[in-house]
């Protein structure tokens, strides 16, 4: 099934946290400085991450997206970030990865082949498949959607959806958001065709695994449902719904489910741990307009790592969503399991740090992974993603992510 199940996840999620407490208590040691986290944002509760605005919002969709500063390659951390990918990135693996502070790009570096048959080098623009990070995008929307007064997170989903029975009666958005509402984590392979009402009817009618906000259990379909309340509440189909008011405003080009023809030859080829080409993303059974709907909201969104920048850069902003928007997306509103130090909030993974929450997603398959992190507090982000997961025997980047990813951290913020 291509598509990170749930244990790979929890491990993935596990690793990263230890490695974050480790980076931070080094970091606060070198330091010698307090917490720099800003004032929460209104509706924050304590501890809850702030993005600092860089532009006055003004209640509306620009009409263009924001000046991108673009990275300067033989700069000091640029330079840093190469020497450590040079000596910790495996052999083999192709991948880009993408390191920002203060609002620029420090680092946007190819790695490896995006197409090994055609020769083709990977770089700041090759698009990947980024996995479950969909579903910060499916998040956003919901809130976006709640700016505008379409829904209320704390609506039950009846008030959107038709036809939910007696046991779901209860299951709100926000149950939705958090992973609490108790459907089951899947409810079929993301290649089955399957519509939109289809999905909703098999979700519907599996039994709960819980009740709806009594804990805690990664749900696919749940998001899966999400992406359909974005169409009841929109009027609009959910892709639709993503290009015109989150990937339009923040100028991300290279992002969504369908590509311009121009841009599909930019999608990375998937190769399997031994090596051998699977096709990309969209050679694989979907419908004419995206996956699925085993798939459609919680994964197989399509981007690279300077849209990812670009999306972080509108987060600090006003562009897409307001600050209480914000505050309900970035607050940890759930433990994410017993004796793990994250909790989840809308779409992402809230980790406590001695220099402030770090925000963070990470997404994968059997062929691809992506990881996104970013620290609030000192404006530092993190993405890379890769075409090539793991290699028989020799080594697997979802089990290197915490190295890779901290470590960049670590570079993207130290001064330079």
């Amino acid at each position: 099934m291509p598509h990170m199940k749930q244990g790979a996840r929890q491990r993935a999620v596990k690793y990263l946290a230890l490695a974050v407490v480790s980076l931070t208590v080094t970091l606060s040691a070198c330091s010698g400085t307090d917490d720099k986290t800003a004032d929460s944002p209104p509706g924050t509760t304590p501890g809850s991450p702030s993005v600092p605005p860089t532009a006055p919002s003004t209640g509306a969709v620009p009409s263009a997206a924001p000046s991108l500063p673009e990275p300067v390659p033989s700069s000091e951390q640029a330079a840093a970030v190469a020497r450590f990918l040079a000596e910790n990135w495996p052999d083999g693996a192709g991948g880009t990865v993408a390191t920002a502070r203060n609002g620029a790009l420090v680092s946007c570096q190819g790695l490896g082949r995006a197409d090994a048959s055609a020769g083709r080098a990977a770089d700041c623009d090759t698009v990947y498949d980024i996995g479950s990070i969909t579903k910060s995008f499916t998040a956003a929307a919901i809130l976006r959607l709640e700016m505008t007064g379409a829904l209320r997170v704390t609506d039950p989903i009846g008030s959107h959806l038709d036809a939910v029975p007696a046991d779901k009666r209860a299951v709100t958005i926000h149950h939705l958001l958090t992973h609490t509402s108790g459907l089951p984590e899947s409810i079929g392979d993301d290649y089955e065709p399957l519509s939109r009402d289809a999905m909703l009817a098999r979700a519907l009618a599996a039994p709960l695994d819980a009740a709806p906000g009594r804990e805690y259990a990664y749900s696919n379909t749940g998001y899966s449902v999400l992406a359909a309340v974005v169409e009841k509440a929109s009027g609009m189909p959910y892709g639709d719904y993503l290009a015109r008011n989150l990937f339009g405003p923040a100028g991300m080009t290279r992002t969504g489910y369908v590509l311009p023809d121009p841009v599909r030859g930019d999608v990375a080829v998937e190769y399997d741990e031994h090596g051998a080409p699977q096709g990309r993303p969209f050679d694989h059974p979907r419908a004419p307009d995206g996956p699925y709907w085993n798939l459609r909201g919680n994964g197989g969104l399509l981007s690279t790592a300077r849209d990812m920048f670009r999306w972080y850069r509108a987060l600090e902003g006003d562009i897409v969503l307001d600050a209480a928007a914000k505050a309900k997306m970035f607050t940890p509103h759930v433990p994410e399991g017993d004796g793990s130090p994250s909790s989840y909030g809308y779409g992402l993974t809230v980790f406590p740090t001695d220099n402030g929450p770090l925000i963070t997603h990470d997404g994968g398959n059997d062929w691809s992974f992506a990881r996104f992190a970013a620290r609030p507090s000192d404006r530092t982000m993190v993405f890379w993603a890769t075409n090539t997961a793991a290699r028989d025997g020799k080594w697997s980047l979802e089990d290197l992510d915490a190295e890779l990813s901290t470590g960049l951290l670590d570079l993207a913020s130290a001064e330079s």
